[in-house]
């Protein structure tokens, strides 16, 4: 038996699928793609590209939070204060224009992680805890280390157009606040079994967005 599993009773959940998920997320953030744009080897066009693709994955996750408010198990995680897609369109109209949603395409990695959320809210609502798990607190914790290289390397004004999607204003405390989300999971009404199936989720989807990561690497491969 999986080990996770049999843990389910003894470890809050939490801490589970943060360790159960840490080799998918290392992974993940150490993609080629992403050190290359961390470090400043790639240009603002391969930032923007990666901007819209963020784009389509959060249309999928908060296009259906309405609808799952009032669901037992996702509903206390759909927050107003989380809320994305308005600060990537103003970053997108700052990066592309006032156009920007014209020849707007997902990769096709990025078309199949947003159908999977989309999915998981339309017949499994735990699936999507999952997915907003691996997507809202990775942006209040690793994504500022993005915006802070984005700031230094293409100029953008801190915390202003460009960058918004890394800025949420409506958070004062972002520690106080993940310590808030992370006992929301702890308290998440379902079984062991269930909570098992969560962290596999969240394994999955960090592979989507390595999938995401790898395809854009292809598309902006570091010059020699």
């Amino acid at each position: 038996m999986d080990a996770s599993a049999t843990a389910t009773t003894s470890s809050p959940f939490s801490v589970l699928i943060r360790t159960a998920s840490h080799a998918q997320h290392t992974e993940a953030e150490n993609s080629s793609f992403m050190g290359d744009l961390l470090g400043g080897r790639l240009g603002v066009e391969a930032y923007a590209r990666y901007t819209e693709q963020l784009w389509f994955v959060y249309r999928a996750l908060e296009d259906a939070a309405e609808a799952l408010r009032a669901d037992p198990v996702a509903g206390p995680f759909v927050q107003a204060e989380l809320m994305r897609t308005d600060a990537l369109e103003r970053d997108l109209a700052h990066l592309r224009g006032p156009g920007w949603r014209t020849g707007l395409a997902p990769l096709p990695a990025t078309e199949a992680y947003a159908a999977r959320v989309a999915e998981c809210a339309r017949d499994w609502p735990a699936g999507y805890v999952a997915h907003h798990y691996t997507r809202y607190l990775g942006d209040l914790s690793g994504g500022q280390i993005i915006r802070d290289r984005a700031e230094r390397t293409w100029g953008f004004a801190r915390k202003g157009d460009g960058v918004r999607f890394y800025v949420f204003e409506e958070i004062d405390n972002p520690a106080a606040f993940k310590r808030g989300y992370r006992e929301l999971l702890d308290k998440v009404p379902v079984d062991d079994l269930e909570k098992q199936r969560i962290i596999d989720e969240c394994k999955r989807a960090f592979d989507y967005n390595g999938d995401v990561f790898r395809q854009l690497g292809r598309e902006f491969p570091l010059s020699a």
